[in-house]
């Protein structure tokens, strides 16, 4: 199980963390674009230059698996040059601040979601540590459920846990509990994660702790963090129209329950409690003291270091000095053994996936900088004027499964289309929940291919998409009929 969760950044590919858990943005996206509104360099070579930078960058994103190169990598440098093309341009038009100021403010955007997004990454990774979710495994498997009854309980156990520990974090945790119990029989494995993956992003689309897209429009200011409660409905039926399809392909048989028994660690429940404080105070100081979240995420961080500092010393007063050797291994009749070691709140905060955490900077400052040369406002103009919101919104789902769903919800409250409460509703569904048409459409499709490698594939999910289709589609009718005043 640790080592699943240490595996994360290789698996994700071109996919920013469902981590887990929850994430953070600066209110004011569109700055970049407005601060050159003057200055349009869409038919200027600069502005060919940079957005050619950046589909040659994303496209080596894309192929992180096959080049074994970070995807943190590329895009970093493709945003200082075009930054840098950006910057050029406005000296050359007699205004050289202009990209200067923008770019701080992009910067500041950047540091909002690396802070949220390092204090609730350092939480799950220590809730791990104490092994939460590995208790929750055991007692599943050892249930002897129906293959059946697994399939719906990692269904509906994925659905209700991402919108608090993010919808990656839930995808690994259920499809472990789906291969333990499959075991050989693959074709139970591909339909049960399939189910999982499409319920872990259903689930992290209703909450804005659920995945980064719901948590940028929460920031935004655009909807409150009660409001996004009435997704809950539509969630709730793009994840059970394509499971009630897939059940049928589940066998009735009953595998032997695993004998299986783990023990939670000292502290484990309270550092569930501090996350869950932790959580309340991000959605308190922005609601009712009007500052930003990021300072409640870090606020409870600190709640946590002080807590760790506790068990350390609580295990160093408890562990032998042998055990605590260099919290490595000692030898003992001459062999390597494992040992235990003080709990240490800095080894969580390394585990960290710092890949993701400068994916992100390369892609806000990457967006940014295509929003300061005009092509966002290009792109406003033929989505929400020509085609319309509510096609431009359903079209963002279905990109969302191709590109991913960060960089095009940034790139919406970046155009900031003059759209209803409705309509930001929709996009935020159809962003989180867009990605399950394809396997490589969300970190949690990719990380769970990793997990099940050669079981769970592309193509295994591929045979699935006509049900979650149509769980897309029933999800934006049921949006659109219930929160029908919400358009007006």
């Amino acid at each position: 199980m640790h080592r699943a969760f240490s595996q994360i950044a290789l698996l994700e590919k071109s996919r920013a963390l469902g981590m887990l858990l929850v994430f953070s943005i600066a209110p004011e996206l569109s700055f970049a674009a407005e601060a050159s509104e003057s200055l349009d360099l869409t038919q200027h070579w600069a502005g060919y230059s940079a957005l050619f930078i950046f589909v040659m960058a994303y496209g080596i994103v894309i192929l992180e698996e096959r080049l074994h190169l970070r995807k943190s990598k590329p895009v970093i440098v493709a945003a200082g040059i075009i930054w840098a093309l950006v910057a050029a341009a406005e000296v050359q038009n007699g205004t050289p601040g202009a990209a200067g100021e923008a770019l701080r403010h992009n910067l500041l955007e950047f540091v909002e979601l690396f802070l949220f997004l390092l204090a609730a990454m350092t939480y799950i990774n220590t809730m791990a540590e104490r092994r939460v979710f590995e208790v929750l495994r055991a007692w599943l498997v050892s249930q002897g459920f129906s293959l059946r009854t697994i399939f719906w309980l990692t269904g509906l156990l994925a659905f209700f846990i991402s919108p608090i520990a993010d919808n990656l974090t839930t995808a690994l945790l259920m499809a472990t509990v789906v291969m333990a119990v499959g075991g050989s029989n693959h074709h139970f494995v591909v339909v049960a994660c399939t189910n999982v993956v499409v319920a872990a992003n259903a689930g992290g689309a209703f909450s804005p702790f659920g995945d980064i897209t719901t948590l940028m429009v929460w920031q935004k200011g655009i909807v409150e963090f009660q409001e996004f409660f009435v997704l809950f409905l539509p969630s709730v039926v793009n994840w059970l129209v394509p499971a009630a399809f897939m059940a049928f392909a589940v066998p009735k048989a009953r595998p032997p329950a695993l004998d299986e028994h783990v023990a939670l660690k000292n502290g484990a429940w309270i550092v569930v409690g501090l996350f869950i404080v932790t959580i309340t105070m991000a959605v308190s100081f922005h609601n009712f003291l009007h500052l930003p979240p990021v300072l409640g995420m870090m606020t409870g961080l600190g709640l946590l270091k002080f807590f760790g500092y506790y068990l350390k010393r609580r295990d160093q007063a408890t562990l032998s000095p042998l055990t605590q050797w260099d919290g490595k291994k000692v030898q003992n009749g001459g062999q390597p053994q494992p040992v235990a070691k003080p709990f240490n709140i800095f080894e969580q905060l390394e585990r960290a996936e710092w890949d993701t955490l400068m994916f992100f900077y390369g892609i806000i400052l990457c967006v940014g900088g295509l929003g300061a040369i005009g092509y966002l406002a290009l792109g406003s103009q033929f989505m929400y004027v020509d085609l319309g919101p509510t096609t431009a919104n359903i079209l963002v789902g279905i990109l969302s499964a191709i590109v991913d769903n960060i960089p095009v919800m940034f790139a919406v409250l970046s155009m900031e289309p003059d759209m209803g409460h409705g309509q930001w509703l929709l996009v935020t569904l159809t962003a989180g929940v867009g990605g399950s048409l394809l396997s490589i459409g969300s970190a949690a499709g990719v990380a769970v291919m990793g997990q099940a490698r050669g079981v769970y594939t592309f193509f295994a999910h591929l045979k699935w998409i006509w049900a979650i289709a149509l769980g897309y589609g029933a999800s934006i009718w049921v949006h659109l009929t219930l929160n029908a005043e919400l358009f007006q």
